[in-house]
């Protein structure tokens, strides 16, 4: 079992097993063994809203104990909580599954680790690139079919 906290400082502790595999495909149609093909780890890593409703599905015992709605759950969620949240469930889904099947599902979870590093990079790169905001200058003037140069200009 895995552990987070939310921005509201509450403890939440992700746990997946057979239980919470038929509650998650139960209450949200998603189907945590797809993780296998690697399809779910895509969507999950891709969509914080929708991971959120997962993490939610799988900690909603303890949070209908303490009388946490979904939406106080995804108000307390942002930031660094979606990250650890994340993380927590990724492993729990890795250790959820046999361990012949552990090696592929880490190694999936590395490459796209290693994909959203490197495009974050790339993004930071070419945006501070000042050959883009030239070329966003030049786009401006030809978009709005003017001569000289703008005010506040990016160039």
């Amino acid at each position: 079992m895995k552990t987070f906290k939310d921005n509201a400082g509450r403890t939440w502790t992700v746990d997946v097993n057979i239980a919470t595999v038929k509650r998650v495909k139960s209450l949200l149609e998603v189907d945590l063994l797809d993780a296998v093909e690697g399809k779910l780890l895509d969507k999950l890593i891709l969509n914080p809203i929708l991971l959120c409703d997962v993490i939610y599905a799988i900690c909603k015992s303890d949070a209908d104990k303490e009388k946490i709605s979904d939406e106080q759950f995804g108000q307390a969620m942002a930031g660094d909580a979606i990250e650890h949240a994340t993380a927590a469930l990724l492993e729990e889904l890795i250790e959820f599954f046999p361990e012949l099947k552990r090696p592929a599902l880490r190694a999936a979870l590395g490459m796209f680790q290693t994909l959203q590093e490197k495009g974050a990079e790339f993004t930071v790169k070419y945006l501070n690139d000042p050959e883009f905001e030239k070329a966003m200058d030049q786009e401006l003037k030809r978009i709005f079919n003017l001569s000289g140069s703008l005010p506040g200009s990016l160039g």
